[in-house]
C-alpha cells in the first residue's frame, strides 16, 4: 500500500485490520533510528514487511529518553554519537518507501525544535503515517493530534496502568491512529512474565474502536500470543529487537538480519 493511495490514518486502520482477518495479533516492531548506522535502518524498513511486520515504530534519538529502558537509551546514545539527526531520518524513509505504516515515537522536544506544523508536514511527507509523542501534555496531545489530522495521519495516545478512567474517553479520543496502551508501569524493556492486560482492554473497548497496541516488556511469542489473547490488535517490541541488534554488532555480525530473524519468530 503506497503513501499516495490513502492517507495515514485509513494506513493505520487497515494494517491491524489486516492482521485481524487472519485471526492473528499486528505485530509492531521498533527500531532506533541510525542505530547502528542509517544504512541498518533503512534495510530494516524495507525487509521487515516481509518478515512479519504490520506496521513500524521508528524512534527519533533524543539526548533524554523519556521511558527508555537501558537497553533502547543506549542505541540512541550511540546513534546521536553517530550524527543522526530528525533531517537525516525523514531523508532516509523516504528513500526506503516502506510497504507498511511506519510511525515516528518522538519526544515533544524535538518536534517543537522544528515546529509542530513544520515537523508533522515533513514526516508525512517523507513517508510517516503517524506519531507517537510519549512525553507531551494531554492540551498538547491535542493539538498535535489536530495537526497531524489535517495531513491525514494518525496521532497515538499512551494510555498507562495509571491513567485515570475520566481521562480515558479523550485520549481515547486523539488517538486518531491506535491507542498505545502501556502493558507496565516504569521504563521499556524485556520481562520473563507476560503483561496483564485483559481488564483495561475490555474499558478501552467499550469507549473506543480504535486499535490497540500493547507495548513496555513485550519480548517473546508467548508474550505477543498473550497481549492478542487479552483482546489487543497489537503488539510493539522495542528493547528484545535492539538488544538482539546490539549483540550481533558486538559479535561483528549482521544487525539487520538478526533483528529480521527476530520478527520472523514472532509469526
Amino acid at each position: 500500500m503506497h503513501a499516495t493511495m490513502t492517507n495515514g490514518q485509513q494506513q493505520i486502520h487497515a494494517a491491524f485490520a489486516k492482521a485481524r482477518a487472519a485471526g492473528r495479533c499486528a505485530v509492531l516492531p521498533f527500531v532506533t533510528a541510525g542505530y547502528p548506522d542509517v544504512a541498518t535502518t533503512e534495510q530494516l524498513l524495507r525487509e521487515l514487511p516481509a518478515a512479519g511486520a504490520d506496521l513500524i515504530e521508528i524512534g527519533f534519538p533524543f539526548s533524554d529518553p523519556i521511558a527508555d529502558g537501558p537497553v533502547i537509551a543506549e542505541s540512541m546514545h550511540l546513534a546521536l554519537l553517530a550524527g543522526i539527526t530528525p533531517d537525516a531520518i525523514f531523508d532516509l524513509v523516504a528513500r526506503a518507501k516502506p510497504t507498511v505504516p511506519v510511525l515516528a515515537m518522538v519526544s515533544i522536544s524535538i518536534v517543537e525544535r522544528m515546529g509542530r506544523e513544520a515537523f508533522i508536514a515533513r514526516a508525512v511527507q517523507s513517508g510517516f503515517s503517524g506519531f507517537i509523542v510519549p512525553d507531551a501534555d494531554p492540551a498538547t496531545a491535542e493539538a498535535l493530534s489536530v495537526e497531524a489530522g489535517r495531513h491525514g495521519a494518525g496521532f497515538c495516545a499512551l494510555i498507562s496502568p495509571t491513567t485515570a478512567d475520566a481521562r480515558l474517553a479523550s485520549l481515547a479520543r486523539h488517538s486518531t491512529g491506535f491507542i498505545y496502551l502501556l502493558a507496565r508501569v516504569g521504563v521499556t524493556g524485556e520481562r520473563t512474565d507476560a503483561p496483564e492486560i485483559t481488564e483495561r482492554v475490555s474499558r478501552l473497548r467499550a469507549i473506543t474502536s480504535a486499535p490497540i497496541a500493547a507495548g513496555f516488556g513485550i519480548a517473546t511469542k508467548e508474550h505477543i500470543a498473550a497481549v492478542g489473547a487479552a483482546g489487543a490488535d497489537g503488539a510493539i517490541v522495542g528493547s528484545a529487537i535492539v538488544r538482539k541488534m546490539t549483540d550481533a554488532c558486538k559479535n561483528g555480525e549482521s544487525a539487520a538480519a538478526a533483528a529480521l530473524s527476530l520478527v520472523r519468530s514472532y509469526r
